[in-house]
């Protein structure tokens, strides 16, 4: 059931309750950490010297570079508090600076 905002037909999205607040938190907090301004250069230089892409989160989460409990409490959660993270993620990233993502245009590139 979602919310009509317009005639053109805009909508908000249902926000899901989460499942495992707990866990989702360790996580959240995580990515809210690497993704900070006082840490997301070494963020993404860590991703750099993997030669990883920065929307290939599950790689990112299993190399331990969103911190060591980050893939454990991941794994806790369900199906659904997992989207609700990716999505949170993939947001992150999208917001680093101009700067910062044409520094590190190959973590961003699609290829």
């Amino acid at each position: 059931m979602s919310t009509t905002s317009s005639a053109i037909g805009n909508f908000d999205q249902p926000v899901l309750p989460i499942a495992d607040p707990q866990s989702y938190g360790v996580v959240h907090a995580a990515i809210e950490t690497s993704f900070s301004s006082a840490k997301v250069a070494d963020f993404l230089k860590s991703l750099d010297r993997g030669s990883l892409r920065i929307r290939d989160f599950e790689l990112v989460l299993s190399k331990g570079l969103l911190g060591g409990s980050t893939k454990s409490e991941y794994g806790k959660l369900g199906n659904a508090d997992q989207g609700q993270i990716r999505e949170f993620y993939l947001a992150s990233l999208e917001r680093v600076t101009p700067e910062l993502r044409q520094k590190f245009f190959k973590l961003y590139a699609y290829y």
